[in-house]
């Protein structure tokens, strides 16, 4: 796909819909890509900034999508878009930006937290997304890109979390976690080693490095 990073090319091989709206679009490049590859008709990029806005505007003039100016879900109206994307910001902002509108939420999210994509998970359980796929890129800093879908049901248990440590799975990602891979077991090995040599851990280093501890041991 067209000018897009591979943090970025893997976000999009996980969207595929009519109408797509990417929030925090930056240049655009990755609406653009997905209209050039057919995975979505009509495009939707969102920009609280002015130059990233402009950005956009150049990089989608005459092509099927509309870029607006807008902080986040306020710049979409109730069932307007079939998907969305939010892209590299960290996990707080990203869960802030879902609960500001939660009418305009989408069935479908692409979403890639710089940090904290525990806490996208933990929204997705309380707010009715399964999450469906996740995956990580190459390199030493790995970006996690989470795929999430609204069921009918909110209060149906989300099955990627099924006969696994939740506490564990929220932070590490459940299908990681089933898939094991080797990169994904030697990024939570240095972390382990990492955590194990700090002085003093807050509460939240260390509930991932007791998470981490159990992972490993089984």
């Amino acid at each position: 796909m067209p000018r897009l990073d591979e943090r970025l090319k893997t976000v999009a091989r996980q969207i595929r819909s009519d109408v797509h709206a990417d929030v925090g679009s930056d240049h655009g490049h990755l609406v653009r890509a997905l209209l050039a590859s057919g995975r979505i008709q009509r495009g939707i990029a969102i920009e609280n900034k002015s130059q990233p806005f402009r950005n956009s505007i150049a990089t989608l003039a005459g092509l099927p999508a509309e870029v607006r100016f807008a902080d986040g879900l306020a710049g979409l109206q109730p069932g307007e878009a079939d998907s969305l994307s939010i892209c590299g910001m960290g996990g707080e902002q990203i869960v802030r930006i879902l609960r500001g509108h939660p009418d305009r939420v989408p069935p479908l999210l692409v979403l890639q937290p710089n940090r904290r994509a525990d806490l996208i998970r933990r929204w997705g359980i309380d707010h009715g997304f399964h999450l469906v796929d996740e995956q990580a890129t190459a390199g030493k800093r790995a970006f996690v890109i989470l795929r999430m879908q609204r069921v009918e049901s909110s209060h149906r248990p989300d099955p990627a979390y099924d006969r696994l440590d939740l506490e564990a799975a929220v932070l590490f990602g459940p299908h990681l976690i089933r898939r094991w891979e080797p990169a994904f077991v030697d990024r939570l090995a240095e972390e382990r080693d990492y955590l194990t040599d700090m002085t003093k851990r807050s509460p939240a280093s260390a509930e991932r490095l007791s998470a981490i501890q159990r992972l490993l041991a089984n």
